[in-house]
């Protein structure tokens, strides 16, 4: 019985140590953000457009799906760099993927059209 309950015991162990996938993946986010936020220059530009495409283009995280915010950020960098038509694109995905972004999004659309 004593062994019986030592190997469950360690069974239990086991299984809480796993490691879990993350739910999102990032493809290097944060030090291209940093990167961008404090030159704010054409090529840290670049580079956040090209992480942002990585993290839409390529999602491997367990909800194989882009983070919640991901597409307004991308569609808004978009608009800046005059791409218009990719960064409305990036905007009405942001709304089909997470719908409760559709008030802020509409927003930002008629700002745009104005």
């Amino acid at each position: 019985m004593k062994k019986i309950v030592i190997a469950m015991l360690i069974m239990i162990g086991m299984i809480g140590c796993q490691i879990q996938k993350p739910m999102y993946s990032w493809y290097n986010y944060n030090a291209t953000s940093y990167n961008y936020q404090k030159n704010a220059d054409a090529a840290s530009s670049q580079q956040m457009i090209e992480t942002y495409q990585k993290i839409v283009d390529r999602q491997t995280g367990s909800r194989q799906t882009v983070p919640p915010g991901i597409c307004a950020d991308y569609g808004f960098l978009l608009l800046q760099a005059n791409k218009v038509e990719e960064g409305k694109a990036m905007l009405m995905r942001e709304i089909v993927l997470y719908p409760e972004s559709r008030l802020f999004i509409e927003r930002i659309l008629k700002m745009i059209e104005q």
